[in-house]
């Protein structure tokens, strides 16, 4: 089918029934950021392979909504003949459905959209006097042909001596929070909470090792989990006693069973419309709260903490080999006349990865980005493209790991000639930002919105910016992008405390030119010489190349701050490094403070 032929399906579907418009998501029912291909209807409607998008799709408009991350990506792959493109926030759906005149029957899936957004979708439209409509069906069952079939992947038992705690120990904090609460259980509806409840990882999405799945945790009686009995079979994972396995199909209907007459806590950030619905449905009472799960999770215990560090020793190995090789190869295999693309450094940083003890797989998609690329900030490298790194242009690679103890994620920019002024001084900008975030001082249960503006001060004093967020929550070989945490200009009400783990990564991009990025992972610590406040130790391990920047415009704190995250590189990866790595490690880091 043709992207017009496409559209035109759901159209005709919207007509079957009764609606004059459709809101479509980029997520699945768990609000996953990378989903099964079975549920990326809006990439297969549009075109658009980002992975936060909605539609609103009318009788004669489709209008696509991204965040800026996605403009550029967005405008390349959507045909302008069918489709309008808006900024997700600038210009939401609920704006651009309330300049219609005509009232509207707009259907959206009740299981793909959350209880918030649809509380806050109705409140916005209904003054225009548009109506939403809970859609019984999926769409796309009948529109899509071929689809694919919803991923079976086996299940994994992570050891509790990986883990530090023991599942059911777990599920009985989570329980006590509950009875405090006054809840009479809990519904979890995102995997990684559900990896994290049971000491299990998954393979239904690839670099993402959680088990596509619901689960309801009663303060009495044994955790009801919604997955294939399929998934348990092939990982040869045999539950806990207090766990009953119910169908993925059943999941609604035991949900039910449960509620009757009890009082059921759920996020509503994540959780489905139709779990509050089955809820009150059943004559039970739904709480809105904040997931104790998440919470608790994204607390690290201290044999956790241990596998993160351990994991960004070897992820520097992998890095500091990689950017050994790519520092000789791009010149020399660009005057040969065979030049090192895209797809083939994110090959090299993979293979690399690979040599390392205990690494499973990439964390995500490396972003391996050439020149004006790297403007894009979550830009895909293709095969078919063959792009070429250079060595008048910036290269950016994001990147990285699944390892059994830790998950890692970095990004380094390099200059392989000397560089125009202008980008130098925003790379020194850039920098600078990195530095005094990542040297901070806070006290203990700061919210990560009050730190941002720390990362994005030097470029605000050059009138310049980047439309992304400056960090992020990483899993315990989970999800890479771990919730609740973020550094961004929006408001993040999650107190940032010692044993969470975070990226610092403020960059800089200008559109059909070049893009830049510095990111590390770091562990929250208390400050030891002040009682109350907190610090950040960096985890990645990884060589910041230094000629890009003009370290002379750095602050002799800035430049302090430098030289001790390159000496701990040095004692932490000189002892596992081949020779030619180690002299260009100890050439890249040599001491810059006067």
């Amino acid at each position: 089918m043709t992207p017009a032929n496409r559209l035109a399906a759901l159209r005709g579907w919207m007509t079957d029934h009764g609606l004059s418009a459709c809101l479509v998501t980029s997520a699945d029912a768990h609000q996953s950021e990378d989903c099964p291909e079975r549920d990326r209807c809006l990439a297969w409607l549009s075109g658009f392979s980002g992975s936060l998008g909605r539609a609103l799709v009318t009788a004669e408009r489709a209008i696509l909504f991204v965040d800026g991350r996605y403009q550029v990506q967005a405008a390349r792959q959507v045909d302008p003949t069918l489709w309008q493109i808006a900024h997700l926030h600038d210009a939401p759906p609920e704006a651009v459905l309330r300049s219609f005149s005509e009232p509207l029957q707009v259907g959206y899936d009740p299981m793909l959209w959350t209880v918030l957004q649809v509380q806050d979708l109705a409140d916005a439209i209904a003054p225009a006097g548009h109506g939403l409509v809970a859609l019984a069906a999926d769409p796309f069952s009948d529109i899509w042909p071929d689809r694919p079939a919803a991923p079976k992947g086996a299940l994994r038992q992570m050891p509790n001596d990986v883990a530090g705690e023991s599942g059911a120990h777990k599920r009985a904090r989570v329980r006590q929070h509950l009875r405090e609460q006054g809840l009479a259980g809990w519904v979890v509806t995102r995997p990684d909470d559900i990896a994290w409840l049971t000491n299990t990882r998954g393979r239904d999405i690839p670099m993402h090792p959680v088990p596509l799945s619901f689960a309801i945790l009663p303060v009495e009686g044994p955790m009801v989990w919604a997955i294939s009995e399929e998934k348990l079979t092939l990982g040869q994972v045999t539950p806990d006693p207090d766990i009953e396995i119910t169908p993925p199909e059943r999941f609604l209907a035991r949900l039910a069973q449960i509620a009757k007459g009890k009082i059921l806590g759920h996020d509503p950030n994540f959780a489905p419309q139709a779990v509050e619905a089955a809820i009150a449905g059943a004559g039970g009472t739904a709480v809105r709260r904040d997931d104790p799960v998440t919470a608790l999770k994204a607390a690290k215990n201290a044999v956790e903490l241990a596998g993160y560090r351990d994991a960004h020793v070897k992820d520097g190995v992998a890095w500091t080999a990689f950017m050994t090789w790519l520092a000789k190869a791009v010149p020399a295999q660009f005057e040969a006349g065979d030049p090192v693309t895209e797809c083939e450094a994110a090959d090299e940083i993979l293979r690399l990865r690979r040599q390392q003890d205990g690494f499973l797989e990439a964390s995500f998609n490396s972003i391996s980005a050439a020149g004006s690329n790297a403007a894009m900030c979550h830009y895909a490298p293709k095969r078919a493209e063959n792009v070429p790194i250079t060595p008048d242009a910036l290269y950016l690679l994001d990147s990285g790991g699944q390892y059994v103890n830790g998950t890692t994620d970095a990004t380094r920019t390099i200059a392989f000639a000397p560089v125009s002024e202008d980008i130098r001084r925003i790379a020194t900008a850039v920098l600078k930002g990195f530095i005094v975030l990542s040297s901070a001082r806070f006290p203990e249960g700061s919210f990560p919105h009050h730190l941002d503006a720390l990362a994005r001060a030097p470029l605000w004093q050059m009138g310049l910016d980047y439309d992304h967020g400056t960090g992020h929550g990483v899993g315990h070989n989970l999800l890479v992008h771990e919730h609740p945490h973020r550094f961004g200009k929006r408001a993040n009400p999650y107190p940032l405390l010692p044993g969470h783990i975070m990226t610092i990564e403020p960059g800089y991009y200008l559109e059909g030119q070049f893009g830049l990025r510095i990111e590390n992972q770091v562990e929250v610590i208390a400050d030891p010489d002040t009682p109350g406040f907190c610090r950040f130790a960096p985890l990645t391990m990884a060589p910041i190349p230094l000629a890009l920047f003009d370290v002379g415009a750095l602050t002799d704190q800035e430049r302090g701050w430098l030289d001790d995250y390159h000496a701990q590189v040095r004692a932490r990866l000189l002892p596992r490094l081949p020779e030619p790595a180690r002299d260009w490690m100890m050439a890249q880091t040599a001491p810059c403070a006067g």
